[in-house]
């Protein structure tokens, strides 16, 4: 008699307990719920060489893009667009624009560069990542003219990212819309020969490769 009551007392302990769990799923944590130890922080973007440089520090820089068909050396203007003039200069200093297409010219109007995914070999995580970072439209007082270079973006605003054109001819539309931040000051003859390949719907049928690009100290003006 003692064991049947023992057995029965047993029993209903154990029902609770489970009727408890069910209605108190936390009560019993599981291996999901359990916060894990060696969990992987986000990752942060990777710092680039300008991303601290002042106006003047990246006004005394200039670029020069060594490309199949030439030479082509660029001005900047950190004072009328700084940030698309600081986003140029870490994309040449990482080597992101080495081995890149001008994969767009419109004949009498433009060169465009700068896709990434126009590069040679395979296309890394980094590179991928940043090539969709945007930067602030910057519109300013510089015009639109033979020689300029500029941020090509979408329809969109501040959607500009790593494209950028160098206009063959004057393009007052332009003004006060695209960010120019730049000047060829050397290689327009390059621009000119790039700007002349055949096309088909603005896409060359052998576009030109940028060979390697180089951020260096602008040389002195002549006295």
């Amino acid at each position: 008699m003692v064991r049947n009551i023992i057995y029965t007392l047993f029993c209903v302990a154990m029902f609770s307990v489970a009727m408890f769990a069910q209605a108190n799923p936390q009560a019993t944590p599981t291996p999901d719920s359990l916060p894990k130890a060696n969990q992987r922080p986000p990752e942060k973007p990777a710092a680039e060489p300008f991303d601290k440089a002042d106006v003047p520090t990246m006004a005394s820089k200039c670029v020069s893009i060594e490309t199949e068909a030439g030479v082509i050396n660029i001005e900047l203007y950190s004072e009328s667009a700084p940030e698309s003039v600081r986003n140029f200069l870490n994309l040449v200093a990482t080597g992101a624009y080495d081995t890149t297409l001008f994969s767009r010219v419109v004949p009498g109007f433009v060169i465009q560069g700068g896709d990434l995914y126009t590069r040679e070999g395979k296309m890394t995580y980094a590179l991928g990542m940043r090539a969709r970072k945007t930067i602030v439209d910057e519109p300013n007082k510089i015009l639109h003219e033979r020689g300029v270079v500029s941020m090509a973006r979408a329809d969109e605003p501040n959607t500009a990212s790593t494209h950028f054109f160098i206009l063959v001819a004057t393009a007052s539309g332009l003004d006060g819309k695209f960010a120019a931040f730049g000047r060829v000051v050397q290689g327009m003859d390059v621009v000119d020969t790039i700007n002349k390949v055949p096309v088909e719907n603005e896409k060359p049928a052998k576009p030109v490769r940028i060979k390697k690009a180089v951020v260096q100290a602008c040389a002195a003006a002549p006295k």
